[in-house]
């Protein structure tokens, strides 16, 4: 099946979305049983770690990290945002720079300024970007980003999003409460879809469009550990308590390049791999053997790849044995805990 089609549905009694782009899985988010990024607490601080340079947070969810305190003290009151998902038995991530966003807006409460995406290059249309932004952010000191998806929208679709998020955050910013409560509740994988998910797209949203397109034939494959490489290589993908461990098998390729020609089809398929297991933290990849010469081909092919991605991934470099690292943001759940 050709083209883009988002499946919105359920699975064991989760809310779950689906991206199939020509027939294979590209992306899937399904809810979990811990805050979802975005959610946002008034928190109490608790104690510092100064080992860490952290402190520890209460809130109705359970114990929350803050990293790089300055000047605050045991008992007082904040307002943080879930940045991620926490490994199992560690205690919720989260910031102090608050986001509000939507599809079209992203309201920056600490970052005043109006910014349109660098990816919109028409000056003609980030111009009238900008003057939606000045009508619609008139009065008020917030920051605000317009997303790259604003090019394909009207000035009433954007100027509405932009509404929206400034309220939600003068809510949240205004509230006078004094115990630890959470104010706003992270997006699920619906709304996130709709946020995020915004090229053209047929959009599903009966029960059972899983099955009916697919998506659990190719969860079923996303659940084991080998993905398939072109070639006929393969990637093992074994997510363990310290990291995740990416070994790269050329497979049945016997020639002289094959080492080569499987590292660099992994440097294509590791994005794709990674989200829709939604596994991230450290990550080491055992290469197949390739002469040092290509190693630079090969550390810009994966950067490339990693630009188009939506989880913010950092490439850490090669180790003394030859391995290359990354680091990956915790943004979402990882599937093979919720889908046992």
């Amino acid at each position: 099946m050709k083209g883009r089609t988002i499946i919105l549905d359920h699975i064991q009694g989760r809310e779950a979305a689906a991206l199939m782009v020509d027939g294979k899985l590209d992306d899937f988010l399904i809810a979990g049983d811990a805050p979802p990024p975005g959610t946002i607490y008034r928190a109490r601080a608790d104690r510092p770690v100064k080992g860490q340079g952290g402190m520890f947070l209460s809130t109705p969810d359970g114990p929350a990290f803050l990293r790089q305190v300055k000047g605050l003290a045991p008992g007082a009151q904040l307002l943080v945002q879930v940045s991620g998902y926490a490994e199992p038995g560690k205690a919720i991530p989260v910031t102090t720079r608050l986001l509000f966003k939507s599809r079209y807006a992203i309201v920056t409460p600490d970052a005043p300024g109006l910014n349109v995406s660098r990816s919109i290059r028409d000056d003609e249309e980030r111009d009238r970007l900008l003057e939606i932004a000045h009508e619609a952010m008139e009065g008020c000191a917030f920051g605000l980003i317009l997303r790259s998806c604003c090019a394909e929208a009207g000035a009433d679709e954007i100027a509405e999003d932009i509404a929206a998020m400034t309220d939600l955050a003068r809510q949240v910013l205004d509230d006078t409460g004094t115990e630890s409560e959470k104010l706003a509740e992270g997006d699920g994988p619906h709304v996130l879809a709709w946020r995020d998910w915004t090229e053209p797209a047929e959009v599903v949203t009966e029960p059972g469009g899983f099955e009916s397109h697919g998506v659990l034939d190719a969860l079923d494959a996303v659940l084991g550990i080998a993905e398939p490489l072109p070639g006929g290589g393969q990637l093992y993908i074994q997510p363990t308590r310290a990291l995740v461990a990416v070994d790269v098998n050329t497979g049945s390729d016997t020639s002289l390049a094959a080492g080569q020609k499987a590292n660099f089809a992994c440097a294509k398929a590791l994005p794709r791999a990674l989200r829709v297991r939604g596994l991230g933290g450290q990550i080491t990849l055992d290469l197949a053997p390739m002469p040092k010469k290509d190693r630079r081909g090969f550390e810009a092919a994966l950067r490339a790849a990693f630009k188009a991605d939506s989880e913010e991934t950092i490439l850490a470099g090669w180790t003394p044995l030859g391995h290359f690292e990354l680091q990956r943001k915790r943004g979402r759940v990882p599937l093979a805990e919720v889908l046992k």
